[in-house]
């Protein structure tokens, strides 16, 4: 069992150092992995995070939050605890949290993802005693396709209904997934425009240095504006609401890893779902384990317990924590996202 890390109900819990990991609630001193906010609550009296996320969580948290920033790689002794930030591949700034206390080295992933994205570091292993993984697709179904295929299925979606004279729609939560969606888009097909939700996590990531191709506000639009051809990257909260209205012939799509699952689309009555997830999926989590080559594994958010049982059958010692699991993140962020376009829009 860690020596380090404790479950407590406020969250990852070191005593060693006396700060919280992704705290629940409001805590002295919080570690954060991500600007999610599923991970990056309000209320805390210090946040320490990845200097690479710092325009996205001064965008999220209140203004007399009091931040510390650090770069990847870089150490922190906190009560003797050495605590330093890893690339986790999940979204701008994300980072896998590694402690070492008297040799033993404990890391929390937070969420992450495997291979390459031009809007974020890519993950990177880490060799420790202990490894705190999600598991939000942990099961054999989820397979993501190769980016590439998945943008160019998006740009030839996008051609198709210019054709015809439609707007696309493309659905993504606000912070990471959009940007990420953004990224992958070819600007020559036609103008792209974004929900307020969006195009404020777009302003962050460029303060920070990531280069989108150009993108305007839904709102910074004449009412002549002709939407025909164009390209709207929206929240999925704003699916099926009178905001969709605006822009007459429309097509819609969503990108996300639940559409991995046949149904999905037509049930949440999408024309087109792409398969586009920020976490692993199964064999690039069971790869991650494999690289970091942990002592003990626990497994938290998701299939944690299908997902321990298979790592104990290899011969690992794994622990599914059940207990206070955290709102998945996807639907965690529409909820945000709802918040934000009843500001922005």
């Amino acid at each position: 069992m860690s020596t380090l890390l404790q479950q407590t109900s406020r969250g990852f819990y070191c005593p060693q150092g006396d700060f919280y990991v992704d705290p629940h609630r409001p805590v002295g001193r919080a570690v954060i992995t991500h600007a999610h906010t599923d991970h990056a609550r309000w209320g805390s009296r210090l946040y320490l995070a990845a200097r690479s996320s710092e325009h996205l969580l001064r965008m999220r948290m209140s203004p007399d939050a009091e931040f510390q920033f650090a770069n990847y790689g870089e150490t922190i002794s906190i009560g003797g605890v050495k605590v330093s930030f890893h690339p986790a591949g999940h979204i701008l700034g994300s980072a896998q949290v590694r402690l070492e206390y008297h040799g033993r080295i404990e890391v929390v992933t937070g969420d992450y993802k495997l291979g390459s994205d031009a809007t974020c570091e890519s993950w990177q292993p880490l060799r420790c005693h202990l490894l705190v993984t999600e598991s939000t697709f942990g099961l054999p179904v989820y397979r993501w396709p190769e980016q590439n295929s998945v943008f160019d299925s998006i740009n030839q979606w996008w051609r198709e209904n210019q054709s015809q004279d439609q707007c696309s729609i493309l659905y993504g939560y606000a912070v990471g997934k959009s940007q990420r969606i953004i990224a992958g888009l070819d600007p020559s097909i036609g103008p792209i425009f974004c929900h307020g939700a969006v195009e404020k996590g777009n302003e962050a990531y460029r303060q920070t240095g990531v280069a989108l191709p150009p993108t305007i506000h839904t709102s910074n639009t004449e009412k002549s504006q002709r939407w025909a051809g164009a390209m709207i990257i929206a929240v999925p909260s704003a699916h099926g609401t009178p905001w969709i209205k605006r822009f007459g012939k429309i097509s819609t799509a969503m990108a996300s890893g639940w559409m991995a699952i046949r149904g999905s689309r037509r049930q949440r009555s999408f024309d087109r779902g792409f398969i586009l997830s920020d976490h692993v999926d199964w064999p690039s989590l069971l790869e991650s384990v494999d690289a970091c080559d942990p002592e003990t594994v626990w497994v938290t958010h998701g299939y944690s317990a299908v997902v321990a049982r298979f790592l104990r059958e290899g011969g690992r010692d794994a622990i599914s924590l059940d207990r206070w699991q955290r709102p998945d993140t996807e639907e965690e962020d529409s909820r945000t996202d709802k918040n934000s376009e009843e500001k922005s829009e």
